[in-house]
């Protein structure tokens, strides 16, 4: 395998299937597969997941709520993704602990980084909830800063569609494709990548970031054994 650990970044609205709300059963069971198909090959798999499938804290001020309240209720949502993925994960047999960066003891265990880098160390899929812990941040940031704690050496972040474009390809069907592209040509041509203050991250760290369809069966995979899968982002991409 090209990469021995990775942090794997989920939207909610993957685990929403088909509907992009709730959690759907058949998307969330073909995700785990992969996982464990990978777990088997030895890769260290650290997994941050978002929320938008249950509540999104900017779409929480369209209603009127603050700000701050909404984005602690968008960390609770990851929260529930988070279990809800453990549950497949272990029903497949995939020993997982889940760390949450808002304390929520009687479900899971507090992100302290030496803890994480353990339970890695012993076999064990990890899921990172609540984002950081803190509001005005996504969990596209809390990917790149639980990437730099645990020594990951890249960022997949699993969307539905193959990779970066110049447009929305499902607005634009002349949008262009890139295979490779810089961590500044995404952050001058406002490419939604990753929130900029993700991009930015990972660039001052040197970690590259795959974009690519999760929903197709078997790219995680090809991704680790390094076949060119989805669009690199990096500094030489």
């Amino acid at each position: 395998m090209r990469y021995k650990r990775v942090l794997l970044k989920l939207s909610g609205e993957i685990l929403g299937g088909s509907s992009k709300h709730g959690i759907d059963p058949d998307a969330t069971m073909r995700i785990a597969k992969e996982i464990s198909a990978a777990r088997k090959e030895g890769v260290d798999i650290a997994i941050v997941v978002g929320g938008g499938n249950i509540f999104r804290g900017l779409a929480g001020t369209q209603l009127g709520f603050d700000r701050v309240a909404g984005d602690y209720m968008g960390m609770l949502a990851t929260v529930i993704n988070a279990l809800a993925m453990q549950v497949v994960l272990e029903g497949i047999g995939v020993h997982t602990r889940v760390l949450s960066a808002i304390t929520v003891e009687q479900v899971c265990e507090r992100f302290i980084r030496r803890r994480a880098i353990r339970h890695l160390e012993k076999g064990r899929v990890i899921i990172l909830a609540g984002g950081t812990g803190n509001p005005y941040f996504t969990t596209d940031t809390a990917a790149a800063l639980r990437a730099v704690e645990i020594g990951a050496e890249v960022i997949l972040k699993g969307t539905k569609v193959d990779g970066v474009y110049s447009e929305d390809p499902m607005k634009n069907p002349d949008a262009q494709r890139f295979d490779r592209i810089t961590y500044e040509d995404v952050l001058n041509r406002n490419l939604r990548v990753m929130d900029a203050t993700a991009v930015a991250m990972a660039r001052e760290n040197d970690i590259h970031v795959i974009v690519f369809n999760i929903m197709e069966y078997g790219n995680f995979l090809k991704i680790l054994r390094g076949e060119k899968v989805g669009t690199s982002v990096g500094k030489n991409p």
